[in-house]
């Protein structure tokens, strides 16, 4: 029986609305699995569907979606008291099971690639080595839980974690709509550039992908992580839950099974020229480990330079448990990042989460909460081409992230009701068949009968692809383009001007979910292809020059921004050019921002429900953040990125 501990398309919600996860008071804000379901089909169903209709109102501001500096502060109170219970050994994480007289499945980070004699360190104390994770600088063992303490003491051991589990599933009866995702976001526009992707690797670490007629050619390596840990499992990359097939046409489909003469509508990928790189770390059910995915992205490192693999598409992810400084997925991403190739990672569906009285914000799902990937969050284009008609799903979750306070998500594109590849044998269709779509949906005449190849699916799983097949784009366009450079230009052109205020409303429980277009809550804004490619300027293309920054407090009472590092994203009027990477906008309200970048708080020039979400007139001064574009001047303290070639 698995339990699903980072579901990217199902919404933590029961049937009786509780949410699946809970904040622990032990340790508070950090997830602690408190009162899991199994997951069975009939825990699921309307009251918790992911998708969301063209039901959207859009608001003008009311004090009804005011929350924002109380929650943030209750966020970032939340967040910062966490790292007070860090225990007496900085080596152990806290979720350990310290007192299990059993064994326990751990992760251990090592000062070095280990040998022999560093897995004897394990195997000496009664441990099983699992899976050599030398890359990572680390292994994944078995071993008694009454052995981690000692272990912890050996100078050569870094930090001792739970093997943790991971997930994406999905749950459905939407009702299929065209989502015009393709033509919102513009990609059209690379396709007139004679760009798609061709030569380019993308990995998609998923639950696999299946032989459909869409990706025929597509597939160039398959590997599998999953069986080895499991005897029921078969030894197959083959997509046997459903979620990598869908993934990996949002990113290569070639709409072959839609381009007749009788189809009025193609369901076509960003990039069908890419070549796809199949690593499959989600078994039947949807589930996962930390070091299947540690493990699969590795291979993608090794395989890099044989395949082109220029992208890694992350559409899984599970609770924040420390900081990514620590966290074994958040390193191993990072090492992805450091070899050339860019890591689009879903932000998580937990928006709706109000437990800890956030309204869903700090709810960023790992390795999303790292600050040097790309974390996207959800779009509802409400079956709209029309950029302007987009607005915020209410599931997609917010920033900023638990313990470290990273501004997150980056960017956020097109998720519900997304449209894309399946087999009808797969675990999803069996679950929720009627996220099948009928052949009249696309094909004039084409009656009821659902189409063998197209199906259903919603979350931030969806959006994360609609990135990759983007970076991929970029790539072929401009193969020496550096990861952060990809990610720092796509927050730059991301649209702007989505719909400050908004609602959803669940047709089956009746609960209305108020929705701002914040910064943690759609990022730099919603993605823009033809604006990206437009772009004649570049961030610097070292590693970490485009971290996202972090939001702190300062001395005043204020929420503020801060850059990470060296990052251009960040600091003192961060500029591209002479445009700013987050638009029109700093938060809320239409005051004038003066001072330390005030996201948040008690400035004299601001009240509790404003900071400038949205364009202004009035100056800013050139020690704050430019969250949008204004009439003031700026000076040389501004950050001007490099020209392009």
């Amino acid at each position: 029986m698995a339990y699903h501990i980072g579901v990217i398309e199902m919404l933590p919600f029961r049937r009786d609305n509780q949410p699946v996860f809970k904040l622990s008071r032990n340790y508070p804000g950090l997830f602690n699995q408190l009162s899991l379901r199994q997951d069975k089909p009939e825990t699921l169903g309307p009251a918790n569907q992911v998708h969301e209709r063209d039901t959207r109102v859009k608001l003008k501001k009311n004090k009804t979606v005011m929350w924002g500096l109380a929650c943030l502060t209750a966020c970032l109170f939340t967040l910062s008291a966490s790292t007070a219970f860090a225990g007496t050994n900085k080596k152990l994480s806290k979720d350990l099971p310290l007192n299990n007289p059993g064994q326990v499945d751990v992760i251990v980070q090592y000062d070095q690639v280990p040998t022999s004699a560093y897995h004897q360190k394990v195997i000496s104390r009664g441990g099983v080595l699992k899976r050599d994770l030398g890359h990572f600088k680390g292994g994944a063992y078995t071993m008694p839980a009454s052995a981690l303490a000692n272990l912890a003491s050996d100078p050569n051991v870094l930090y001792i974690s739970p093997d943790r589990p991971l997930s994406s599933s999905s749950n459905g009866n939407p009702t299929a709509i065209l989502d015009d995702h393709l033509a919102s976001i513009g990609v059209s526009s690379a396709w007139n550039m004679g760009l798609n992707g061709a030569n380019i690797g993308v990995a998609v670490i998923d639950s696999g992908i299946a032989a459909v007629p869409d990706l025929a050619g597509r597939v160039v390596y398959s590997q599998d992580f999953v069986s080895a840990d499991s005897s029921s499992e078969q030894t197959t990359a083959n997509d046997l839950y459903g979620h990598g097939t869908h993934v990996a046409g949002i990113i290569a489909g070639s709409g072959a099974e839609s381009d007749a003469s009788n189809d009025f509508y193609t369901f076509k990928g960003l990039a069908p020229g890419v070549s796809l790189v199949n690593l499959r770390v989600l078994d039947q059910k949807g589930a996962g480990t930390d070091s299947q995915v540690i493990a699969a992205i590795q291979s993608a490192i090794a395989l890099k330079s044989t395949y082109n693999i220029r992208v890694i598409n992350l559409s899984l992810g599970r609770p924040v448990y420390e900081s990514y400084t620590q966290d074994p997925l958040c390193q191993a991403v990072e090492q992805a990042w450091k070899a050339g190739i860019f890591v689009a990672v879903a932000a998580g569906n937990y928006g709706r989460d109000d437990l800890a009285g956030t309204n869903g914000y700090g709810t960023i799902t790992a390795p999303g909460n790292d600050p040097y990937v790309m974390t996207v969050g959800a779009i509802n284009t409400m079956g709209s081409p029309n950029q302007n008609a987009v607005l915020p799903t209410s599931y997609s979750s917010k920033g900023p992230t638990l313990i470290d306070n990273i501004v997150k998500p980056d960017i956020s594109a097109p998720g519900n009701l997304i449209i894309s590849l399946y087999t009808p044998s797969e675990t999803l269709n069996r679950l929720y068949p009627s996220n099948e779509i009928p052949y009249s949906l696309y094909q004039n005449n084409g009656g009821a009968t659902a189409s063998p190849y197209y199906y259903t699916l919603s979350g931030t799983s969806m959006a994360t692809p609609m990135v990759s097949g983007a970076a991929a784009l970029a790539i072929q366009g401009d193969p020496s383009i550096t990861p952060d450079q990809i990610k720092a230009m796509l927050m730059q052109s991301a649209f702007k001007n989505i719909q400050q205020y908004s609602t959803a409303t669940d047709s089956t429980t009746g609960i209305t979910y108020y929705e701002q277009a914040d910064i943690f809550t759609v990022g730099a804004g919603y993605l823009d292809i033809p604006a990206a490619a437009q772009t004649t300027q570049l961030a610097p293309a070292n590693v970490g020059s485009s971290l996202s920054p972090i939001a702190t407090w300062n001395s005043n009472g204020n929420v503020t921004l801060t850059a990470n590092g060296s990052s251009v994203l960040g600091g003192t009027s961060i500029l591209w050019g002479s445009t700013s990477v987050w638009g029109n906008s700093i938060l809320w309200g239409s005051s004038s921002v003066e001072g330390s970048s005030i996201l948040w708080g008690s400035s004299t020039s601001l009240d509790a429900s404003s900071i400038l979400w949205g364009s202004s007139g009035t100056s800013v001064d050139a020690t704050s953040i430019l969250w949008g574009s204004t009439s003031s001047g700026l000076d040389a303290e501004s950050v001007l990125w490099g020209s392009k070639k």
